[in-house]
């Protein structure tokens, strides 16, 4: 049979190619994600018998409905890859408005943990136990940009659900690791291409990666024996700003 896994925001950019990739190496896929014609279309892209499975992170209780239709159908889930996120646009931290930040914290931190919380209580009951957890960092999660404190904030806090998750997931066979991403080109890195607000307050155009790149990552990780675990690994842009933004 073969092995399961489900990939959050999976309709586009770095979930996308990162649930086709996962197909094509062998994987099941249930491609998670609010928009049903685009997960869909990627399970259909997929092949291989993955499915896509309407989803809204930052919804308990459609993450809770996501987890036990994986349960009814396949009965386990070995590899989540926790991708869903947005961003907001780049303001100084005073003007941030409420309703941004709480909708950034509600995604990219709440989200993460609904669909790690579902995935830990399948993980640990199914037959063999276990799996793997793969979240999807940033290179905000390690240094910040100009004026992204809500984005900044919650990949911060995604680092720290990785690591106490790797903790308590030790005695259940439960592997969870993180993945740090710089400038993917997809939809999210336009910024990127146009002119991105530097540590100097000057706008500069920067690399960007094929988002094929990351998914190969996760892959990798993915293919790891439950014995072996990648806790943290940052894919970038060769020649992206990094070490002090600069």
């Amino acid at each position: 049979m073969k092995q399961i896994a489900v990939v959050t925001g999976a309709g586009r950019g770095v979930g996308r190619i990162t649930a086709i990739t996962l197909a094509q190496k062998g994987w099941l896929v249930v491609a998670a994600g609010r928009d049903k014609v685009a997960i869909d279309a990627v399970a259909k892209e997929a092949g291989g018998g993955s499915v896509g499975i309407v989803c809204d992170v930052s919804d308990p209780e459609s993450v809770k409905s996501l987890f036990a239709q994986i349960k009814s159908s396949f009965g386990r889930v070995d590899l989540l890859f926790n991708n869903a996120g947005v961003v907001i646009p780049g303001v100084p931290l005073e003007d941030v408005k409420v309703e941004d930040w709480q909708k950034v914290v509600d995604v990219n931190i709440s989200g993460v943990f609904y669909c790690t919380q579902q995935a830990f209580a399948l993980m640990k009951t199914q037959s063999p136990m276990g799996g793997r957890i793969i979240n999807n960092g940033s290179i905000s999660a390690q240094i910040p940009r100009p004026n992204s404190s809500a984005y900044t904030a919650s990949k911060h806090a995604v680092t720290g659900l990785t690591k106490t998750a790797s903790l308590d997931g030790r005695a259940f066979d439960i592997a969870v690791g993180q993945i740090d991403i710089g400038n993917a080109n997809t939809d999210m890195a336009e910024v990127m291409r146009v002119g991105a607000t530097q540590a100097d307050g000057s706008t500069k155009i920067e690399p960007t990666i094929d988002p094929q790149n990351v998914a190969d990552a996760v892959a990798f990780m993915a293919s790891l024996p439950l014995t072996s675990n990648v806790p943290f690994i940052t894919v970038m842009a060769t020649k992206m700003p990094f070490s002090g933004r600069g």
